[in-house]
This record gives structure tokens, C-alpha cells and sequence, in this order.
């Protein structure tokens, strides 16, 4: 593609030297470069791509991107300077691949607990429906079956944007992906757009990169303000949860047609919980009663969403019901593991104090006091010391045992974790 054309998507500040040559590929990482490509340099949390200008241009980049021009240009080399380097490498990704996103019905999941859940069941009901889908989350990617496997819950631009091309090329019409607040405060899916987005909950989560609950909340509140009113299916949504205090804070500025679900009040997408059992719940939503093989009100109010996002997709409420009953918990998500001797094991992924309450609150609605609770929990290393006490506190108090543990101690003792967790 043409730099020129590349260059409509976004509005340099200056560009310096021919712009009407021939890009092979774009990247962001200089160590992947390739000959005739543009390289993107990006302020990183880690390092600054403007220090792999030149080692980018050794290998073989013949335009560069970058937020400050170098001081000694390289002779046959086209520099474009732009404001903001991470708001344009997604735009600049996306006009690369063929704007995928205008091909797909891409739906975007948000919120600290039910994403990976909420995004796979969507994929999988959608399947059900005999649709070629994508999902893009923090377990797997998927094109249709063929699993792509990921390092982060989203992708950086440029894989996010060669992923979602892929997508399109082989045939997928919706796709359904997790957007973490780091995404959405990286730019990282700058330039895509969604047909519908949904969020779930705010708890604490991430603050040693948001430093605060409040820059947190900004973060995702930021993915509705950004949704626009029309997309490819003509009508964008946004599907809000009416439990969490933060629910309508969330879309009060969207362009989008703003739905709601709830458990709880009156709502477009109402749910109750009738039965609870190890084995699944019985459940009403908008007054038709469904089984399904889910535990706990979270799961009950992920369902729920997974329910109002496909009708709000164009899918009758009784055909939705009927796909729902036939889905399977997420692995590692309230996977229940029973023994012949009466034990049960619950596996769980709850990382933070709200998610590990909810898994804990589910297993004493079933047992309903005719049973012993063991907790074995633990937590990261290198992230958001602060929950760790409050997890050990939760874990005590609905426990009648804890073994206290590290998660992935990553680059920390594991004593030292587990010991900020017995302060709680």
C-alpha cells in the first residue's frame, strides 16, 4: 500500500521526504522489521521505540513514524511526525489490513470479572447458530475452530489488526473479544469499529498500572464514549449491567443505543435465579425459564449478558434460550470436580477480592451450612499488591479452612506475597 494512502487514516504533523512509495508491512517492533516496511515508534510503558529508529532502518525500514523527528535523519528515509504515536499505530494497522472491522460484527466485552466467560459463550453460541466466528481473549484466540494462541488479553495493534484480517478473509461474520483497560489506555484498538459493547462490573483490579480506581473507571468508560452511534450492522449497542453501581456511569456518554440487564430491577434484559445446584441452576430471563450447566449468580448474570447481546445480534429469544442450555463452563471458570466419596472441587481463576467473594458466596448457596469450605488462594507477583490482604481477609472469612499460597510469583519472592496476604 502506498504511504499516502496509510496517511489518510490519521493527520501527521509533518512529513519529511517521499511519500508516495510503497509499504510492504507496518510494525512496531524493530527486531521484526523487514525490508520496505514502516516502523512505528511508540512511547512504551517498558522503553521508547524512538530509541530502535535506527536499528528498525538496518533492517531494512524505509519510513518511520515516531512523536519527535531524530536530530541526524537518515538520507532516503520518509519520517512522519505525528501527536500521538499510539492513537495512530491502531489506525494506521487498520488501514493496512483492509479496515477488517468494517467486514465483522466485532463485539467488545469490558469490566474486571466475566470477560474471558461472557466473550467465549458468545463465540459458542454463535457457533451453535452455525456462524463462522472469531474470538479474541486472554485463554485463546480463535478463527472459526482453528485455535491462534495469545500472550495478551488483547493484542497489540498490529496483530490485533492482522488477526482481525484473517477473520474477515476466511469468512467469520461476528467476532467477539475481551477489551482490557489496558487496551483501551494503550489506544490499542484505535481505529476498529464495534458493533455492540457490553460491561459487566468495576472492582479493584490494576492499580499498579492505573494507579487509582478512578483512572481505572476512566479506562473503561473510555471504550463507550469512543463507540460509535452506526457501525456495520447499522445500530451499535451498548449492553450495560444494572447491579454494578458504575453500570450507567459507564454509558452516559455513547453514541450508541444504550440496553440494560439486571438481576436485580426492572431492566430490557431481566434475570432471576429459581434453583442452585452443583450439577447447574435454573434460571427465569424475561420471564422464560431455562436449566444450564453454570453455578452462581456471577455465572447467572454473565448468561444473562451472553442472552441480551445475541438478541440484541438479531437472534430470537427462544432459539438463544435453547443454545444457552447447551453450553459448558469455561475452563477454569467454576469448573466443579466431584469425587464418589461426596467431595467437590471447585477451579477457579478469581483474581481479584470481588471475583474470589462470588465464587465463594455461589459455593454457600448450594452447601447452605451442610458442608466444610478448604480454600487454597493465592496471588501474582508484580501486580496490585493492595488486593492481596483483602483476598486473604475475604478467603478467611467465608472459609473454614485457607491454605494461603503464591499465584505466578513472576519476578517477586513468593514468601513476600504470601506474607502481604497473612496481613489480612
Amino acid at each position: 500500500m502506498l504511504l499516502n494512502e496509510l496517511l489518510k487514516a490519521i493527520q501527521p504533523v509533518e512529513v519529511a521526504g517521499d511519500s508516495n512509495i510503497e509499504i510492504t508491512g507496518v510494525n512496531i517492533d524493530s527486531r521484526l522489521v523487514e525490508a520496505g516496511q514502516l516502523f512505528m515508534a511508540m512511547r512504551g510503558t517498558q522503553a521508547d521505540g524512538h530509541a530502535y529508529i535506527p536499528a528498525a532502518i538496518a533492517k531494512g525500514a524505509i519510513a518511520i513514524l515516531c512523536e519527535d523527528m531524530p536530530e541526524e535523519p537518515v538520507a532516503g528515509i520518509t519520517y512522519v511526525r505525528v501527536k500521538d504515536s499510539e492513537d495512530a499505530v491502531g489506525k494506521i494497522a487498520t488501514t493496512f489490513y483492509g479496515d477488517p472491522t468494517s467486514k465483522l460484527e466485532l463485539v467488545g466485552v469490558t469490566g474486571t470479572n466475566g470477560k474471558t466467560t461472557i466473550a467465549t459463550l458468545l463465540y459458542n453460541t454463535f457457533r451453535y447458530f452455525g456462524y463462522k466466528v472469531g474470538l479474541i481473549s486472554t485463554v485463546c484466540n480463535y478463527i472459526d475452530d482453528e485455535p491462534i494462541p495469545t500472550e495478551h488479553t488483547t493484542p497489540d495493534p498490529i496483530t490485533l489488526n492482522c488477526l482481525l484480517g484473517r477473520m474477515a478473509d476466511e469468512g467469520c461474520k461476528y467476532v467477539f473479544m475481551e477489551v482490557s483497560s489496558h487496551s483501551i489506555a494503550q489506544k490499542r484498538i484505535s481505529g476498529l469499529k464495534f458493533a455492540g459493547g457490553i460491561f459487566t462490573n468495576l472492582t479493584r483490579d490494576h492499580l499498579d498500572y492505573h494507579k487509582t480506581v478512578e483512572n481505572y473507571l476512566k479506562a473503561k468508560k473510555k471504550f463507550f464514549d469512543d463507540m460509535p452511534k452506526n457501525s456495520f450492522s447499522l445500530n451499535s449497542f451498548s449492553l450495560t449491567n444494572l447491579d454494578d453501581k458504575n453500570g450507567l456511569v459507564m454509558t452516559q456518554n455513547t453514541k450508541s443505543k444504550v440496553y440494560t440487564y439486571s438481576l436485580r430491577s426492572l431492566s430490557d434484559f431481566k434475570g432471576r435465579v429459581l434453583e442452585s445446584h452443583f450439577e447447574g441452576m435454573l434460571l427465569d430471563f424475561n420471564n422464560h425459564e431455562l436449566a444450564v450447566q453454570f453455578i452462581g449468580k456471577f455465572n447467572a448474570s454473565n448468561l444473562l449478558a451472553v442472552f441480551g447481546a445475541a438478541v440484541l445480534l438479531g437472534k430470537k429469544e427462544e432459539d438463544v434460550l435453547v443454545a444457552l442450555s447447551t453450553l459448558h463452563p469455561v475452563a477454569g471458570r467454576f469448573d466443579a470436580i466431584r469425587s464418589p466419596q461426596g467431595y467437590t472441587a471447585i477451579v477457579d481463576y478469581a483474581h481479584t477480592p470481588d471475583a474470589l467473594v462470588n465464587v465463594l458466596n455461589a459455593i454457600h448457596g448450594v452447601l447452605e451450612g451442610k458442608g466444610k469450605v478448604i480454600t487454597v488462594v493465592g496471588a501474582g507477583g508484580n501486580r496490585d499488591k493492595g488486593k492481596r490482604p483483602i483476598m486473604a481477609k475475604e478467603a478467611a472469612r467465608a472459609s473454614d479452612r485457607v491454605i494461603i499460597t503464591s499465584d505466578n510469583p513472576r519476578f517477586e519472592e513468593p514468601q513476600d506475597i504470601i506474607n502481604d496476604m497473612l496481613a489480612g
